[in-house]
């Protein structure tokens, strides 16, 4: 799957290729400011890169799917300026604080006492907010290490860049393999570190609040690569929203983007 996955990504525009009409009048002017070698333009340089990358981590913090579930790792813009550490982690700890995070956890929690898991919490109310809490630390303790700490660490970008246009089938492909790639901060594809190892990560430190019978090495191993697999579903969803909801609620998440990077396909020679 990875390697049938990873064949769609070469087709895709790289940052720097990615053109005005894409990304916007003020994309195109940070991509223009990037290229500034002189040293006496280097520093100006990183301000306008930063600042731009502050508005569009605010724009990114406004994104939700029916205005009601996050979707503040999702990068509409396919050459977003790359966050610096700070932001990755204010990032990461704004979808961990979000109200929709803990509610998950409390239906989560609930899901799983009447699911009968997790017996060594006991039952009732008790048993309750114990699993409603180990759902949320899985959360909590997953988005700050692989969407904060290590893409900080390793320099790897933590969001999605929705592909947007090409066929549906490119597009599937595409957001499977970038659960185990991911761009970097120099812009360029490379393995995911941060996803994976943080998934296990997080899946080790759930051993010291889970009962001791759902606990273990061999669990957090195999939990830990269930749950990057289920995070493929995820980023399929978030690569058709925008398509789902322009249909049926006509409204345009991706604010025509994708409209005009299919007019720039469609205009480039075969």
């Amino acid at each position: 799957m990875g390697v049938t996955a990873a064949a769609a990504l070469p087709s895709a525009p790289t940052p720097q290729s990615r053109t005005a009409i894409a990304a916007g009048p003020k994309e195109a002017q940070a991509q223009s400011i990037s290229s500034a070698h002189t040293p006496a333009k280097a520093p100006r340089a990183q301000q306008a890169k930063h600042k731009l990358a502050e508005e569009q981590l605010k724009a990114e913090e406004k994104q939700r799917v029916v205005g009601i579930v996050p979707a503040f790792g999702t990068s509409y813009v396919w050459n977003a300026v790359s966050l610096t550490a700070g932001q990755k982690m204010q990032l990461a700890f704004r979808s961990a604080i979000d109200p929709f995070t803990f509610a998950a956890a409390f239906l989560s929690g609930g899901y799983h006492e009447l699911d009968d898991n997790d017996a060594g919490y006991g039952w009732g109310a008790q048993g309750y907010f114990k699993r409603a809490g180990a759902s949320y630390l899985d959360a909590f303790d997953g988005g700050m290490i692989g969407n904060g700490i290590l893409p900080a660490i390793l320099h790897q970008d933590p969001r999605y860049f929705r592909l947007g246009h090409g066929s549906a089938m490119r597009r599937i492909l595409y957001s499977a393999a970038t659960t185990f790639i991911c761009k970097g901060d120099n812009g360029r594809w490379q393995p995911n570190y941060s996803n994976v190892a943080g998934n296990i990560i997080a899946g080790a430190i759930s051993n010291l609040y889970y009962p001791p019978q759902n606990a273990g090495w061999g669990e957090t191993i195999t939990n830990g690569f269930i749950v990057t697999f289920e995070g493929t579903a995820g980023g399929e969803f978030q690569e058709f929203w925008p398509d789902i909801s322009r249909k049926f609620f006509h409204h345009d998440p991706a604010h025509s983007r994708d409209a005009q990077s299919t007019a720039q396909d469609n205009a480039t020679p075969k």
